[in-house]
């Protein structure tokens, strides 16, 4: 058997055999759910109500806003015009309402429009300012037809309404949100990809730094080179994540099965749901659960799986090799704080690009460049592949990543040659760079 493998093996068994990994690997899914459905629970939960005072000395506006405590939102309206105006200043500055809204007499419908005011004790929400200037304009807009003498029935009767149903060129219906679901999908992967190169990343440091506080290092490196160290401690944490992530991808294939087989939907890229059950599933909650399952069957599946792995191992050999460097240029964690920003700036970088870019353009110009750049592909490419990548792009965006990675772990490994050595002293970028002639 030769070093490297024997390395890696270490590496590997070390890894795996650690408390933490074992109950991480099991309790992270449970974590993930539980979290999930915490939000889920506390977005369920109906806000406070809010009592909003109107003093309307026009009289045409309050009954508008009394039609909405009808639809049982947040704010609660109350027509209070016939209270002076100083009182109930008051009971804001009390705070017996959480707004009084003020809407003055004024002689023309076009110089009230900027004459309204709002009072309250906090800033509101953009929400409600934007839903309280809609029923007074309606009502301004209904107030001026009727002035230029013109049938508001006819016309609110004319008014349109589109509903657009969405179809693929085979013939299937789709469903509206789907892009939303895509990005979750690739945007969860993303996230899991920039996690596990922090994590393992930090893992391949820390285990740097230990050993070579130790001074272990100088003992290895008696029978193992520099190189050959430096890689079998990559591919072995890798492979440790491998497996967590596949233990996971089981646990969640299962859950998928499960809800397929409690749904009745066909479990395979051809899952289909009738048109008759299409169609009546806009009234009903358990056939939109059918029609997102099957959606979510007919998905490249395989290819973000697969398209995870590999992204996963590109990434992370190639932001390892940035962590193994620094961890032997520095003497302890503290030290390294300085060259970890740059490395995490374009992961972040990604996340950003994925979710403002590539769910409103997936195949746009930004999401294929960064797509295809190495420091960012790993993190936006898996979020495009659930919209349907060509493999071309997949292919260049693969070499490049891994054209990279030698690259970088070339020079990575000048570093880590001379850093393993060097104690007491705070390296600088200039040193560094110094290193990279040895």
């Amino acid at each position: 058997m030769s070093i490297i493998s024997l390395i890696i093996k270490r590496e590997f068994i070390a890894k795996v055999r650690n408390k933490s990994f074992v109950v991480m690997t099991f309790l992270s899914p449970i974590l993930f759910v539980a979290v999930a459905g915490f939000i889920g629970y506390l977005s369920s939960m109906k806000a406070d109500t809010k009592r909003i005072a109107i003093h309307d000395e026009t009289g045409l506006f309050a009954g508008d806003f009394l039609k909405e405590n009808k639809k049982g939102g947040e704010y609660r309206y109350l027509n209070l015009s016939e209270v002076s105006l100083s009182a109930l200043k008051d009971s804001i500055s009390k705070e017996n309402f959480s707004g009084l809204l003020v809407i003055p007499k004024t002689d023309s419908e076009r110089e009230l429009q900027s004459k309204i005011e709002f009072i309250s004790n906090n800033s509101p929400s953009i929400a409600f300012i934007e839903n309280t200037q809609d029923v007074i304009a309606s009502k301004i807009t209904k107030i001026n037809l009727q002035k230029a003498k013109l049938d508001t029935l006819a016309i609110q009767k004319a008014q349109g309404e589109v509903n657009i149903h969405l179809a693929k060129a085979s013939g299937e219906e789709s469903l509206k949100g789907l892009n939303e679901i895509k990005i979750g999908i690739g945007g969860a992967f993303g996230y899991l990809i920039m996690m596990f190169i922090i994590i393992y990343g930090n893992m391949v440091m820390r285990s740097v730094i230990e050993e070579k506080t130790n001074r272990i290092i100088e003992i290895i490196i008696s029978s193992v080179k520099p190189f050959d160290l430096m890689i079998g401690k990559i591919i072995g944490t890798s492979l440790a994540g491998i497996l967590q992530f596949a233990i996971w991808a089981i646990i969640g294939l299962g859950l998928m099965f499960a809800a397929s087989a409690f749904f009745g939907v066909n479990v395979g890229p051809t899952a289909r749901i009738s048109p008759e059950l299409m169609q009546s599933a806009q009234h009903e909650l358990s056939g939109m659960a059918q029609m997102y399952i099957a959606e979510l069957w007919n998905l490249p599946i395989a290819s973000i799986i697969i398209g995870f792995v590999v992204y996963f191992i590109g990434g992370y050999f190639l932001y390892s090799s940035f962590y193994a460097a620094i961890g032997a240029a520095v003497d302890n964690q503290t030290d390294s704080q300085q060259f970890l920003l740059p490395i995490i700036m374009p992961l972040i970088l990604s996340v950003y690009i994925g979710f403002f870019t590539v769910v409103n353009d997936p195949h746009g110009t930004v999401a294929v460049a960064f797509s295809m750049i190495p420091l960012t592909s790993p993190i936006v490419m898996l979020m495009r592949i659930p919209f349907g990548v060509p493999w071309w792009q997949i292919a260049i965006s693969v070499s490049l990543l891994f054209a990279t990675f030698f690259l970088v772990v070339w020079f990575a490994a000048k570093i880590y040659r001379v850093g393993i050595l060097m104690y007491g002293k705070k390296p600088t970028w200039k040193e560094l760079y110094r290193w990279l002639k040895y």
